[in-house]
């Protein structure tokens, strides 16, 4: 069921590509930045599923938006501070900023 949603099919993949580029930081700042730019992909996609399921999903979506955004800033750091090239930064931005239009449609249905 969870499949049939495009978000949730979005958002696993770029659990899967944050993860995958976290292991390649410096260990300085593995065990913090990386950390936390796991965790709140994380908790938004656990955020996700609660959405799928719950009958009033508004302030979840709202809580997946503000993941979203400190994950944008994360991943920003990471691109200033050359943890990650212009290019992955350029491609996972661009996956965020979708995910982040579908929420911003799902909002916008529940308000409906």
């Amino acid at each position: 069921m969870k499949e049939d949603y495009a978000l949730y099919v979005k958002w696993l993949s770029i659990v899967e590509y944050i993860m995958d580029i976290s292991g390649k930081y410096p260990k300085n700042v593995r065990f913090t930045l990386c950390d936390r730019m796991v965790n709140y992909t994380l908790d938004a996609l656990e955020l996700i599923i609660e959405a799928i399921y719950a009958k009033n999903r508004a302030d979840i979506l709202r809580k997946v938006n503000l993941y979203m955004e400190k994950l944008r800033s994360l991943m920003q750091i990471s691109q200033r501070k050359r943890y990650i090239s212009g290019k992955q930064y350029e491609y996972i931005s661009r996956e965020i900023n979708e995910a982040g239009a579908m929420v911003g449609g799902w909002l916008k249905t529940c308000k409906e």
